[in-house]
């Protein structure tokens, strides 16, 4: 089991405080994962992702919960005209928001600077029905305000994208490949830590490393 807390600041390579990863085998409680990068103390963007393809192809099945957006809102795809089609929704994003570059601001496509971010942007009113239902979350497109996952799901679609693309063993993106995943498969899912980070004690924790330790837990 995998959990993770996921940040959209800065760039890909560089170290981020709040981007955490934790790690449970079985039974076990759950650990943090530190970073593979030599020398740093926190993980990059790319390095979690490298990280984490590796660790998605190994012959182990494994559960992991990703606190970012994994899709937008229908009103998304009816406003571009796009197909209710997932993979596909992918590729056109990352075509619009090359934020998997290595040294891409998610703002540097907002700005206009790189990129054709204002051919595919969406209201900060668009909501999906799971962030409707929690009663909470805010919408993937409300960017610049407390509590908001725009960046990280802006960051991290195309990261999500990479993984997919380059793990070594089938993986199946719940709930987009479907409700029922293969025996065996890994799985990897939006998770949203205000659900679960309650339910255990702080214990001396951040609060970026308690949703990871929750997610995983």
């Amino acid at each position: 089991y995998i959990g993770i807390d996921y940040s959209g600041a800065e760039v890909p390579l560089s170290p981020l405080k709040g981007l955490r990863a934790y790690v449970a085998d079985g039974d076990d409680p759950p650990r943090e994962a530190t970073t593979t990068e030599l020398g740093r103390k926190y993980w990059c963007r790319q390095a979690l992702t490298d990280w984490l393809t590796q660790r998605l192809g190994e012959n182990v099945p494994t559960l992991v919960g990703l606190d970012h957006g994994f899709s937008f809102p229908l009103a998304y795809f009816e406003k571009y005209g796009l197909a209710y089609d997932w993979p596909a929704f992918l590729d056109d994003f990352a075509a619009h928001w090359p934020t998997d570059e290595p040294y891409m601001y998610v703002d540097f496509v907002r700005d206009g600077a790189f990129g054709d971010g204002a051919a595919r942007m969406g209201s900060s009113r668009w909501r999906r029905l799971c962030e409707i239902r929690t009663g909470r979350a805010k919408s993937v497109f409300h960017f610049d305000v407390p509590g908001s996952v725009a960046k990280s799901t802006f960051a991290g679609l195309t990261m999500l994208r990479r993984i997919r693309r380059e793990v070594a063993r089938p993986l199946h993106c719940w709930p987009f490949d479907g409700f029922s995943p293969p025996a065996g498969a890994s799985v990897v899912a939006e998770a949203y830590p205000s659900l679960v980070s309650h339910l255990y004690p702080r214990d001396g924790r951040t609060p970026d490393q308690h949703d990871a330790y929750s997610l995983c837990a």
